[in-house]
């Protein structure tokens, strides 16, 4: 089964437009969960334009289903970690946005190095990379558990054909599977690309969805829409 994984930074950017605690991030975490969300998500950022650090210490005490914790590795990151214990962290390459995977060429001897330095905090580990074989293959090689990857191409390509789109993800999802890494997706998912998606990779071990499953809940409301969401992820 494919796990639906939300991401709630965009509740707390609006939380943080003014004084106070509204909207609340921690309800709107317990209330998705309630209405049946697999696993919340949130990307640590170390401007705090999104969920502060004590949001995400917060949190772990109100996730009871799976907490994801994404962000790039820095010494305050790994401690952050460290003290939350979430059941993942996906590491990005940027640490304000996640809008590319990895570049190995230039990260592989520091990625190797802080998975070995996160491994005793018993998370699984993912890396955010780009849908080609070298990056899937390099995941494995420096010790992911799994990958996330980059939709941010597929979400763009989408309107102009569905089937070219998926095909490059359906293939670097494969060679994933084949190396013994757990697959992820995210970033630019939404309500109309997220079934021909499961449709092709439907051995995702989840999909993450944020800016437009926010967006999407101030018209039908959270209950509803988690619910068009996981209906999404049902094969026809």
């Amino acid at each position: 089964m494919t796990k639906l994984v939300i991401n709630i930074d965009k509740v707390a950017t609006l939380r943080n437009t003014r004084e106070g605690n509204v909207p609340d991030v921690l309800k709107v975490a317990a209330d998705c969960q309630l209405f049946g969300a697999d696993a919340i998500a949130v990307h640590a950022r170390p401007d705090a334009s999104h969920v502060k650090y004590a949001d995400v210490l917060a949190l772990r005490n109100v996730v009871n289903t799976e907490f994801h914790i994404e962000g790039f590795p820095s010494d305050e990151f790994i401690d952050l970690v460290q003290k939350a214990k979430p059941n993942q962290v996906t590491l990005v390459p940027d640490a304000l946005n996640s809008n590319s995977g990895w570049n190995f060429d230039k990260q592989e001897s520091f990625l190797r190095e802080v998975i070995d330095e996160m491994l005793p905090f018993g998370a699984r580990i993912a890396l955010f990379i780009e849908p080609d074989t070298t990056s899937v293959e390099m995941a494995a090689k420096v010790g992911a558990d799994r990958v996330q990857l980059y939709m941010g191409g597929y979400a763009n390509a989408y309107p102009l054909g569905p089937d070219q789109a998926v095909a490059p993800y359906v293939e670097a999802a494969r060679i994933a599977r084949e190396a013994g890494l757990g697959v992820n997706a995210g970033h630019g998912l939404n309500l109309a690309n997220l079934g021909v998606l499961y449709k092709n990779i439907d051995w995702l071990k989840e999909v993450s969805v944020g800016h437009s499953f926010i967006s999407d809940a101030l018209y039908y409301g959270f209950e509803k829409t988690v619910s068009l969401y996981k209906d999404c992820l049902i094969h026809r």
